[in-house]
């Protein structure tokens, strides 16, 4: 069975030309949200939801998202899904002082990985189709106050998913300092931007 994932938004916090990092992922009648936020809300259709999947219990956008979620039907979470073909699994990833992760989603035979913010790449995304990834910093690092992680780079992250053999690597939670990058015509060496509104099929 064919999965579609759309990208809901593809910016980082506060991006000044982008919604919020954000996905839906459908598989047959099974349709699940990861993260999202203002301007980066799945589409009315589906009208039921299976789960609203967030990485980051504590970011900014709770209450925004746990908002949102709840006029779908669902609750915003931080955890795995089984429905139907579609198993989502939680698995950690490095970024800053709370809990985080990312997800692993198998569906129809294929492997999606969610996984907008880390501060080391997640050697669990290997061997993933698809890959929607980190994209905060362009070719230097951005660590929190107090050395508590922070945000990996993409001329970093493209050799290490293709070292782990991520077969499509999709670039979708955008900062400023790859916006001026893109504005400068740079290209990621390894993957792709991601494009709000896109239907990745896998």
């Amino acid at each position: 069975m064919p999965v579609r994932a759309t990208l809901l938004g593809v910016g980082a916090m506060n991006s000044p030309r982008y919604a919020p990092a954000g996905l839906l992922l459908s598989c047959g009648r099974r349709h699940v949200v990861f993260d999202g936020g203002p301007g980066a809300e799945p589409p009315p259709r589906p009208r039921r939801l299976d789960g609203w999947l967030v990485t980051d219990e504590a970011a900014e956008l709770r209450t925004a998202v746990r908002r949102m979620a709840e006029e779908r039907g669902v609750v915003a979470r931080m955890g795995g899904l089984d429905a139907g073909e579609l198993r989502v699994r939680a698995l950690p990833v490095l970024h800053t002082s709370h809990p985080t992760c990312g997800y692993r989603i198998e569906a129809g035979g294929a492997v999606v990985v969610w996984a907008p913010e880390f501060w080391e790449f997640p050697e669990w995304a290997g061997g993933a189709d698809l890959m929607f990834a980190e994209a905060s910093a362009w070719n230097r690092r951005i660590r929190f106050r107090g050395g508590v992680g922070g945000h990996a780079h993409v001329r970093e992250i493209g050799p290490e998913a293709a070292r782990c053999g991520v077969r499509r690597l999709v670039y979708a939670h955008i900062g400023r300092p790859c916006l001026r990058a893109m504005d400068q015509g740079l290209r990621p060496a390894y993957g792709e931007w991601g494009v709000e509104g896109r239907v990745y099929r896998v």
